[in-house]
């Protein structure tokens, strides 16, 4: 049989956010325009010159039994967590290959990404070496911190067997995840693919590094208007933290037993801006490269678009380089296609980004509603595109599609596309 070129579904969906412990209390939040920004409350934020993030709105410790917390770094917990949702959205029980998932383990895979990894286990351990000793750091540090420990434990959770990978792409690894894993059920390599992001990065440093950088909004006396893309007001991005993951298949093996299809994701556009490290390029060259590889990779056609859900970190230059790329490349198919800025409800969960973002993105196809952006009181005018405001809106009936934007650090943009069932 020939494998190339298959089409690939999207048959689960699972996320932890600051909006919810799941995806259906995640997309509540976003529906209703809720924010899940606060001021940090803890003694080690009292210091800082940004004082609010986005914690998950559900401790995974409240979940999970406490021998698994000790050896689980916080980002692999939301990880976990995510992809036990999504494994039983798509209708599935226990591990590939038991009774409650007939699924063939060698052609099972996991793509789950981390930008930063395990960096709390990694400050927690090295305050534990300074203040009691060598002996005192735990056994379990080293696979607890690295970056492809939470893929490690999804695999191990479902197990798969076609392949286990850690993007690692600053903002854009969850996207990047995400396309990889479509890549590997196109290319024949896997049936059934887990695939999205997630991070936990809450903490002093962190904060303290990306504030230094001129990153991050210092807008600590109103939490929930910190994060405000497109405003002409905004002044940076505000931390969040969780994990989003779908199940992908070919859309054959979803047929053969008889799963739910939330949409097809059509596939994934990658660019390297080449210009700086932490600056995006202003003109968008590399965002409308990625675009422009998307549509030459996939049978997305722009007059398909309804919906796009931005990067839109609320950063005054990242903003304004993802409009002008995507206009270069859709010309005035752009004004038929409604854009949400999620992040201005759950903040910026870096690695994790694209993982929730897909699973908006996702769930936008299959209610057929695009989300609202917060705190978009006074438009830039430099923004030539039509922002969802106020309340979220309807989407057009028919064979519609959706993009999703990734960027990071390093120049990394990564655009993926889903079209309607």
């Amino acid at each position: 049989m020939n494998t190339a070129n298959r089409t690939v579904v999207v048959t689960g969906i699972g996320a932890t956010t600051p909006l919810g412990g799941d995806s259906a209390s995640t997309w509540d939040g976003l529906v209703a325009g809720r924010s899940g920004v606060r001021a940090l409350s803890e003694d080690w934020a009292a210091e800082l010159s940004v004082r609010i993030a986005a914690p998950a709105a559900q401790e995974p410790s409240e979940l999970l039994p406490r021998p698994v917390t000790r050896k689980l770094d916080r980002s692999t917990q939301f990880a976990v967590l995510a992809t036990r949702e999504a494994w039983a959205d798509a209708g599935l029980e226990g591990r590939a290959g038991e009774a409650g998932a007939p699924v063939d383990p060698a052609r099972t895979g996991a793509v789950v990404a981390s930008g930063i990894g395990g960096v709390t286990t990694l400050l927690a351990q090295y305050d534990t070496l300074r203040e009691k000793g060598a002996r005192r750091v735990s056994p379990h540090t080293v696979p607890m911190m690295m970056p492809n420990g939470p893929s490690a434990n999804v695999g191990l959770e479902i197990n798969a067997q076609a392949g286990v990978h850690s993007p690692v792409s600053a903002c854009a690894s969850g996207a990047e995840a995400v396309g990889y894993a479509i890549e590997m059920i196109r290319s024949g390599r896997a049936d059934v693919v887990v695939a999205g992001g997630t991070e936990a990065a809450i903490h002093a440093l962190p904060i303290a590094a990306f504030s230094n950088m001129m990153a991050m909004s210092k807008n600590n006396d109103e939490p929930q208007k910190a994060s405000r893309p497109y405003d002409v007001g905004r002044d940076g991005f505000v931390l969040g933290e969780g994990a989003g993951v779908v199940v992908l298949e070919s859309a054959e093996h979803a047929e053969q037993r008889g799963a739910r299809v939330y949409c097809e994701a059509l596939g994934q556009g990658l660019s390297a801006d080449s210009h700086h490290i932490a600056q995006p390029e202003p003109s968008g060259r590399g965002i409308a490269a990625a675009a422009q590889n998307l549509l030459e990779n996939s049978t997305l056609k722009p007059s398909e678009l309804a919906h796009l859900n931005a990067h839109a970190t609320s950063t005054p230059q990242g903003d304004l380089a993802e409009i002008k790329a995507l206009r270069k490349v859709l010309g005035d198919d752009l004004d038929g296609v409604a854009i949400s800025a999620t992040k201005s409800m759950t903040g910026h969960l870096l690695g994790g980004a694209g993982g929730i973002e897909t699973v908006a993105t996702v769930l936008a196809l299959h209610h057929r509603l695009a989300p609202p952006t917060l705190n978009l009181d006074q438009l830039d005018p430099e923004v030539d595109a039509d922002i969802v405001r106020g309340e979220a809106r309807a989407l057009p009936s028919g064979t519609i599609a959706a993009i999703n934007n990734s960027f990071g650090f390093g120049g990394h943009n990564v655009v993926l596309a889903f079209r309607s069932v």
